[in-house]
């Protein structure tokens, strides 16, 4: 392991690395931008198939659909979703295509035709319906392309490690438009690290990612909130909302863990989607807010357009949803399932408060509800935080209980479970090796 040990010399990555290392990251940044535009209109192309409406959001095409439709594309969800698992199973028997696992433990090494199949066929099932997030494709996408071309350039295990992270966050800042969010959760979620020498590929990555990705993908806020004015109150509900959200945090990537572990296995692979999905689609006929990755609900939320009860309601279902998608095998991501919960959690907290406490903005809430959440399931603050402003195009006017926010909730799920969701599979031996991992060799 020695080899493979974060404390390696600046020059390897730094200004003085070799101009292979640099080519392979402009020509990720270019890859990673063209894959992700070409996943999400395949994404969108599914949805107004499936969900014929044009011009509406997934929510309000459900909302208008039939029953039946809700039952038979859930139910064809689950045929492909089965189907698709079975091929790709068969196409390698190497590691696995799980990106955390593969930089921290395979320097990075992913078998590329069953990542980039689970990555078409991940979109597929979320512009269907299946409660999960778009971005997994594309990360999975960045990832490929920074692994092939570090095979190519003869790259060492320190560099292709770094590569693929960073091809991985290109991929997130490619598809949401958030090339500064993309970078630091490159480096500090999946590379585990903030370190100097590493800034600059993954911000090169990811702006080139971005723009490559803006001559397809509208360059606009994926959130549209309103203004909001700074306030004592605002920080009070920050300090009650953080601790809250850091609970909540550590259940849901314990829940994420134990439908990872569980998921199908044999001939169960065609059939748990199937059912899983099936019920969704029953479920869904008097909740379509349940549909998708939950971008509708985060955007009704912060604008604060949902009744208490519907709030109480999703605040169960929709992480429920998205549990019974990734325990039968669904593939897909759970970065926006995750911000959509804490908004869901900060809606409701920000409504009760509200009974009593008449200053209070639930939709204010809310957002910090989903920084919240959104940290502390991904044991990543600062990336967060610049992810919630530049998801929003905003930051002033929430940027103070924000931080607050998810300071507090980061710290106590981090006191209580050190895994986020995107290592919730790891063992405890793991944890402990990724962890010597991380700290440099003492000289």
């Amino acid at each position: 392991m020695g080899d493979d040990s974060p404390s390696v010399s600046t020059s390897r990555l730094g200004p003085n690395a070799s101009g292979l290392f640099w080519l392979a990251i402009a020509v990720t940044g270019l890859g990673t931008g063209a894959s992700a535009a070409a996943l999400t209109l395949i994404l969108q192309a599914v949805q107004h198939f499936m969900w014929p409406d044009p011009g509406a959001t997934l929510l309000d095409a459900a909302a208008q659909a039939t029953p039946w439709r809700h039952i038979l594309v859930l139910l064809g969800a689950g045929l492909v979703t089965g189907a698709g698992q079975i091929v790709l199973v068969r196409l390698t028997s190497s590691n696995s295509i799980d990106i955390t696992e593969a930089i921290w433990f395979s320097a990075g090494r992913l078998p590329a035709l069953r990542t980039l199949g689970s990555a078409v066929l991940s979109v597929v099932v979320v512009g269907m319906g299946a409660s999960l997030g778009r971005e997994g494709a594309p990360k999975q996408a960045g990832a490929v392309i920074a692994n092939v071309l570090s095979d190519k350039a003869v790259l060492s295990d320190e560099q292709r490690r770094l590569l693929v992270a960073c091809g991985a966050g290109a991929g997130m800042a490619a598809a949401y438009g958030v090339p500064l969010g993309g970078a630091l959760f490159a480096l500090e979620v999946l590379r585990g690290m903030l370190a100097l020498r590493l800034v600059l590929p993954a911000l090169l990555t990811s702006v080139i990612a971005t723009a490559t990705a803006f001559l397809v993908l509208p360059d606009a806020p994926t959130y549209v909130i309103p203004h909001f004015d700074g306030s004592a109150t605002n920080l009070a509900l920050a300090v009650l909302v953080g601790p809250i959200a850091g609970l909540v945090s550590v259940a849901f990537v314990r829940a994420i863990a134990w439908a990872d572990r569980n998921r199908p296995k044999r001939r169960w692979r065609l059939l748990a989607p199937v059912l899983a999905l099936g019920l969704l689609g029953l479920v869904s006929i008097p909740f379509p807010q349940l549909l998708g990755n939950g971008k509708d609900i985060a955007q009704l939320a912060f604008s604060d357009q949902l009744p208490f009860v519907l709030l109480l309601v999703l605040l169960i279902l929709k992480p429920a949803a998205t549990l019974l998608c990734l325990g039968s095998g669904v593939p897909g991501g759970l970065f926006t399932p995750s911000l959509a919960l804490g908004a869901l959690l900060g809606a409701v907290i920000g409504h009760a408060c509200s009974f009593f406490w008449p200053d209070v903005q639930p939709a204010l809430v809310a957002i910090v509800g989903a920084g919240a959440v959104l940290a502390a399931t991904t044991q990543g603050p600062i990336s967060a935080v610049v992810l919630m402003m530049e998801l929003t195009g905003q930051g002033r006017s929430f940027v103070a209980p924000v931080l607050l926010g998810v300071i507090i909730a980061t710290l106590v799920s981090r006191i209580i479970e050190p895994r986020s969701i995107y290592d919730a599979r790891l063992t405890d031996e793991e944890i402990a090796q990724r962890q010597k991992l991380r700290e440099p060799a003492k000289r």
